[in-house]
């Protein structure tokens, strides 16, 4: 069920994700890349790439990239990007991120790039990932992630509450979120997978709201039910948030932050 709304927001708003500044040029692009160190003989499999960003980023430096995403709307967006750029050694593959259609061991690098809290079993994503890579391959995920704790400690149950509002935030807006992990969880998700974890951070990530909540089509209803959830969070939540910015007003337009992380994992192997 969740694969197909994913099919019919993405393919419904394709074109919208060739212009989305957090996805076209978000500081984790350009970051990524330079922790990656891509090798000029590597072959790349970019997982859910919508429209290509992370895949042309790579594509300059590796011998070739595979682009792959479930929506096949996205594939033209990303091809004429691609044309745009002048890139010509990334190729493309409607594929399910926990299904993947290639045989064991053919690449050097997966990346999955804010798109992991679309995935219905995220597990079974990171259990694909390691069965494609090489031995020694490196797996790289770029994705939002939300507060979590210990619940059985006063703060952790705080944080975890405040994840929970977090990710019902993300579905009010899209109803093909399925859901943000912490970063405990996601340690837990790769080690469980094989991989050795290799490097992990997090940065702020400042999201103006009207442009973040018009991008999948949001209806007026809509957007003011989730800027009052926006602005009327409970604690934990409103410092997760930060909020900034004026509602209403042009020059200093309404924001909130989210938290991305980079986790770089490996397989063990040569």
């Amino acid at each position: 069920m969740k694969k197909s709304l994913v099919q019919q927001q993405f393919g419904a708003h394709a074109q919208a994700y060739a212009t989305s500044t957090v996805h076209a040029k978000g500081a984790s692009l350009a970051r990524l890349v330079d922790l990656l160190a891509p090798q000029s003989t590597w072959s790349v499999l970019d997982v859910a790439t919508a429209a290509g960003h992370t895949a042309f980023a790579l594509a300059p430096h590796v011998a070739r990239v595979v682009a792959s995403d479930i929506t096949p709307e996205m594939i033209p967006v990303a091809q004429q990007v691609a044309a745009e750029k002048g890139i010509t050694n990334v190729t493309y593959r409607t594929a399910d991120a926990e299904d993947l259609p290639f045989d064991a061991a053919q690449f050097d690098l997966v990346t999955c790039r804010i798109a992991p809290h679309h995935f219905p079993h995220v597990d079974a994503f990171a259990r694909e990932a390691f069965r494609v890579l090489k031995p020694g391959g490196l797996l790289a995920v770029v994705d939002n992630v939300v507060p979590g704790g210990d619940p059985s400690t006063p703060d952790g149950a705080a944080q975890q509450a405040a994840g929970a509002y977090v990710n019902a935030f993300e579905l009010r807006r899209d109803p093909s979120h399925v859901r943000c992990l912490s970063r405990e969880e996601w340690r837990d998700v790769l080690a469980a997978a094989g991989f050795t974890l290799r490097h992990e951070e997090t940065a702020p990530k400042r999201m103006a709201f009207d442009p973040w909540v018009a991008r999948m089509g949001a209806d007026a209803a809509a957007q003011a039910a989730i800027k009052r959830m926006l602005l009327d969070a409970p604690p934990a939540a409103a410092a997760f948030f930060a909020v900034d910015g004026v509602d209403g007003d042009a020059a200093n337009p309404l924001a909130f932050h989210l938290l991305e992380a980079i986790f770089i994992a490996q397989k063990p192997g040569e």
